[in-house]
């Protein structure tokens, strides 16, 4: 009796364990397969640029946010870091995934080159709505590396209608 205890309280603790480790969030390394088969069905948020000034010049990642350090981003889906090199990039998923325990955070293998051959490939799938899926009543569209908070780049406004 005393053993089988002994044994339900070890599987339990290590299966919690098990549900800690995974619930941290993952910095990892991967290549170009790897990321196009891990964000086929759900893109990234962003899109963080980890290269030194002089990299950034050429070429240009289109749409991404240059990483500084402090940087503050609300990531609602994977998060995607370009670096020069990939101990370097690393180094800044790391930082970012101990900001933001349980998002998925992958470092392109082969930097800038690698990450465009990604992003064409893609741009190239048909979208889940061509593959037959459901269509759904009501769209919304959320921009691009929309995770960056901080200082607000445009503000919506409106004025009333004037009564007639």
């Amino acid at each position: 009796m005393k053993t089988a205890t002994l044994f339900w309280r070890t599987l339990a603790v290590a299966t919690t364990a098990v549900w800690a480790l995974a619930a941290q969030a993952q910095a990892s390394l991967r290549d170009e397969l790897e990321l196009i088969e891990s964000l086929k069905h759900a893109p990234p948020c962003c899109v963080i640029d980890a290269r030194s000034a002089k990299q950034r010049q050429h070429p240009v990642l289109a749409d991404a946010l240059i990483y500084r350090p402090g940087m503050s981003i609300v990531p609602t889906a994977s998060v995607i870091v370009v670096g020069d090199d990939n101990p370097g990039a690393l180094s800044v998923a790391e930082i970012l995934a101990k900001q933001h325990p349980g998002k998925a955070i992958f470092v392109v293998r082969g930097g800038v080159t690698a990450w465009e051959f990604v992003r064409k490939a893609l741009d190239k799938m048909p979208a889940s709505s061509e593959v037959g899926a459901p269509p759904v009543g009501g769209t919304f569209v959320i921009p691009k590396n929309t995770c960056e908070s901080g200082e607000t780049l445009q503000i919506l406004s409106s004025k009333p209608k004037a009564k007639l």
